[in-house]
This record gives structure tokens, C-alpha cells and sequence, in this order.
């Protein structure tokens, strides 16, 4: 069995607002778990819309967006911002959709 997740993309610096920090303690859920399900793909409570164009934004590179909901039913947001023009991201922030 193979438990290696596959990384679709760089996240550049990793940012997370008081907010979801604080959210992620209270659900014992971790920032390294979220983004690696973003990371590897799995957006979360996205709509098929949405999840088919973070995978066009993948080669394109656009602004990758997932929302992933905690035990409580707290939505915490994923972002990995779009390429600057040398073709990186230079952020991902965890942060919960009012603070956006």
C-alpha cells in the first residue's frame, strides 16, 4: 500500500489567519491536514464547478481555492494565490471565509 500522497503543486509560504487557528484547536484538527488534502487534490466542499476549474488553475496558474468543513461545521478556506509572473506562488493562507 502506497501512503504517499502526490503534491500537485507549491504552496509557497504557508499563512493561517487567528481565526482558523483557532478553529483547527478547538476541532484538534491540524493546518499540515488540511493542506495536505489541498495539496494533493481534494478541495472539500467545493461544487463541481469549482473543483474542475482549481484543476484547470493547476496548469494555468490561478488562484487554487478549497473549503474543508470541521467537526463543529466551522468552514475554514485553503488558498494558494496565482503565479506572480516568474510562474510561483508565493502564498497559501488557511483562514475562515469572513476574514477573506
Amino acid at each position: 500500500m502506497n501512503t504517499k500522497q502526490e503534491i500537485l503543486f507549491d504552496l509557497g509560504q504557508i499563512l493561517a489567519t487567528p481565526g482558523a487557528l483557532d478553529a483547527m484547536t478547538r476541532n484538534n484538527t491540524t493546518g499540515m491536514d488540511l493542506l495536505k488534502r489541498h495539496a494533493g487534490g481534494d478541495w472539500g466542499v467545493l461544487s463541481q464547478d469549482d473543483k474542475q476549474a482549481n484543476q484547470e488553475a493547476i496548469q494555468t496558474g490561478e488562484r487554487i481555492l478549497s473549503a474543508y468543513l470541521l467537526s463543529d461545521e466551522t468552514k475554514v478556506w485553503v488558498i494558494t494565490e496565482a503565479t506572480d509572473d516568474r510562474g510561483r506562488r508565493a502564498t497559501t493562507t488557511i483562514l475562515l471565509p469572513d476574514e477573506y
